[in-house]
């Protein structure tokens, strides 16, 4: 059976529409991981510059400060001690 040549060109469409978006996905997806990665290693370095050697809490805290826009967490790791970075944060 032969599909109507209307039929495969609609299909063949949607198959290419489909491919775009899900090359257009794939991209924004990457995009945002590599900024969460980026802004993970800005906080890491901030605290590496403020404490020195980071020690395994303040390890942990860098994960839900990279949730935090830049604006949020920049003033926060200028101006809190490690331990009330620390008892906010864990």
């Amino acid at each position: 059976m032969r599909l109507s040549p209307i039929y495969e060109q609609k299909l063949a469409e949607s198959k290419q529409a489909g491919i775009q978006e899900g090359i257009q996905a794939g991209i924004q997806a990457g995009i945002a991981e590599g900024v969460n990665a980026e802004r993970r290693r800005v906080i890491e370095n901030l605290l590496r510059i403020r404490f020195g050697n980071l020690s395994d809490d303040l390890i942990r805290i860098i994960e839900p400060l990279s949730l935090l826009s830049p604006e949020e967490f920049t003033p926060l790791l200028l101006q809190l001690s490690p331990q009330k970075l620390i008892d906010r944060f864990l």
